[in-house]
């Protein structure tokens, strides 16, 4: 799964933005001299374009996207890989380096480098998953419907990709049901137009809504 922007408005570093980079900066350190943001959401849902858009506002931070970690074989499966590849060196001051997956040749391959900026952004679905909220700033959470997502990235990735968005849609709500992540964000973000729908980071009481919609979701056979 390629982590191509999804079509929605290009705000550039909109007022909101700014803002939210600015208290982004000043939140305390999470992953040794890293603030490390995490943007999840459900495939489709806006993350990309959102994060590409919010590290603009930070002044060109480095993102992670959680594509290049992924497989056709380990859709959630990546957070040891994450683990020894990205976090350990960054919480050590270091800039990681890692090969990301290739969705084409389905192999690892290529390089990336992320440099222990004072602001990260992980970008992907499950970014704000349990193992990794005790090393989060901040999880920000696009705010768009699971079916409006999935309809989106069909729209995006054409029809002959219609049996992998069928797999990773169970996948996908397997996941969300069993460690959801809107529950725990601090800020939500609307996956339509790229704008917090809060005006400052927050704590947000735990609820179910997310794990209800997603149960409610009717999956392709």
């Amino acid at each position: 799964m390629e982590h191509s922007p999804d079509p929605v408005p290009d705000l550039g570093t909109a007022p909101d933005l700014a803002a939210l980079a600015a208290e982004l900066r000043a939140l305390p350190a999470s992953l040794g001299p890293v603030r490390l943001v995490a943007v999840d959401g459900h495939a489709g849902s806006g993350k990309t374009t959102f994060a590409g858009q919010l590290a603009a506002a930070l002044g060109g931070a480095p993102v992670v996207h959680l594509d290049d970690l992924a497989t056709h074989q380990e859709f959630f499966a990546w957070t040891g890989r994450l683990r020894d590849r990205v976090l350990t060196p960054l919480a050590a001051g270091r800039t990681a380096r890692f090969e990301p997956y290739d969705w084409v040749a389905r192999r690892f391959r290529g390089a990336r480098e992320i440099p222990a900026a004072p602001v990260v952004l992980l970008e992907g679905v499950g970014a704000g998953r349990r193992a990794l909220r005790p090393e989060l700033a901040a999880l920000l959470w696009m705010e768009l419907p699971a079916a409006d997502a999935r309809a989106r990235g069909l729209r995006r990735d054409g029809p002959e990709l219609a049996d992998f968005w069928a797999e990773w849609t169970r996948a996908e709500v397997a996941h969300f049901t069993a460690d959801p992540s809107r529950p725990f964000a601090q800020l939500t973000v609307d996956g339509r137009t790229s704008r917090p729908l809060q005006p400052h980071l927050a704590k947000r009481s735990l609820d179910r809504e997310a794990v209800e919609e997603l149960s409610s979701l009717s999956l392709p056979e």
